[in-house]
């Protein structure tokens, strides 16, 4: 028996900033026991649960399945232990696959290393029992497996996911810097919103928060349109129970009432890219989309103001940017009395240009940058 069967133990990689949104979040998807660790969480879950959180959770990135942990300070122990596994248990000559690894404060200080030593041993393996290896495909392979090394302690583990989970499927175009979709996610959480009052994203951009929000009242699952996940090549993989899960998760899918999202863009092709992705999910076509410059639109009342404005790294000079952030303040308070804005600040220094003293700050990181997001209540 491989490690993750023994103990029923995975890892769930998720970004430092969102660790404890993340950990109730697998609480409410069925995973038990739910450790912080470097990097995610540890948590223990049943098959169900394993392919429930695969297609549901929103904010982690990817779901990864220890098949060996051991001590490993030279490459040759990580070949060997490697060459031990019984990898046509996952793969067959004629499927792909790929590594990717992460190594610190370690005898093997290279990850691209440690995972080109992964990826011998499994063709070796493979070579040796039938003569023939299958390819490795670092776009879309088949099965993506992780080398994970700190301190001298190594996990090799399968990635239930099939990929980064924060690629949901729906985005086909972006403006430049697109928000990643677990972070839009978080975002929403956030908010706490719930669907009893408008929401409304005045630089809504390629449409990414308004497409988690989407996903978020009408429950639709993150994977909805993902076409396959890693735990398929698992060898007690159940695909009955499989089909059970996606079929309760998508029964719970609600409608979205005309009006309660909508977004705005002063760029015509933004708001071309937003129409295009969020039309790839259920419900899309009732969020109203529209070309306009918010400092000319008539605002939301008692509603839920959320956006993610240009900032320094993206787009225009310092001049423009301190401006638009000033019309962005005079906006809220003008044009939105009586709602609670939400706005994701990629660089700090823009928050004393908006002028409104704000309820909340948490810190949030995306795109490697040290964000903050900033609540508002607009009385």
């Amino acid at each position: 028996m491989y490690e993750y069967q023994k103990n029923k133990q995975f890892f769930a990689q998720i970004a430092e900033g969102i660790k404890e949104l993340g950990y109730r979040e697998l609480a409410e998807l069925g995973a038990l026991n739910i450790t912080p660790e470097y990097g995610g969480l540890y948590f223990n879950a049943d098959k169900e649960a394993l392919y429930r959180i695969n297609y549901s959770a929103r904010l982690v990135s990817r779901i990864l399945a220890p098949l060996a942990s051991f001590d490993c300070r030279t490459p040759e122990q990580l070949y060997k232990k490697a060459r031990e596994i019984k990898w046509m248990d996952f793969i067959s000559a004629g499927n792909t696959f790929a590594v990717f690894g992460n190594v610190s404060n370690s005898g093997i200080t290279n990850s691209h290393f440690a995972s080109l030593r992964l990826k011998d041993a499994i063709a070796d393996s493979f070579r040796k029992q039938s003569g023939r290896r299958p390819d490795v495909d670092t776009r879309a392979p088949d099965l993506w497996l992780n080398i994970y090394i700190r301190n001298n302690n190594a996990v090799i583990s399968v990635d239930t996911s099939g990929g980064s989970l924060h690629r949901r499927g729906y985005r086909k175009d972006a403006v430049s810097a697109p928000m990643q979709e677990t972070v839009a996610a978080a975002i929403i959480k956030y908010t706490q919103w719930d669907g009893s009052v408008p929401l409304y994203d005045p630089m809504c951009g390629s449409g990414t928060l308004l497409s988690e929000a989407l996903m978020h009242y009408c429950r639709i699952p993150s994977g909805f349109l993902r076409e396959h996940f890693g735990f398929e090549f698992l060898p007690d993989y159940d695909k009955s129970l499989w089909v059970k899960v996606k079929k309760e998760r998508d029964g719970q899918v609600l409608d979205l009432p005309e009006g309660l999202i909508s977004g705005s863009d002063i760029s015509p092709e933004a708001i071309t890219i937003s129409k295009t992705n969020i039309l790839n999910l259920p419900h899309g076509n009732r969020i109203k989309l529209e070309q306009l410059d918010f400092r000319t639109g008539k605002g939301l009342m008692n509603g839920v103001i959320i956006t993610n404005p240009p900032y320094g790294i993206r787009t225009g000079n310092a001049q423009e940017l301190n401006s638009l952030y000033e019309s962005l303040g005079d906006f809220l308070k003008q044009k939105c009395k009586g709602s609670a804005a939400y706005i994701y600040f990629g660089e700090r220094e823009f928050i004393k240009k908006i002028g409104l003293k704000p309820a909340w700050k948490k810190p949030l990181s995306a795109g490697g940058l040290d964000g903050r997001l900033v609540k508002y209540n607009l009385f």
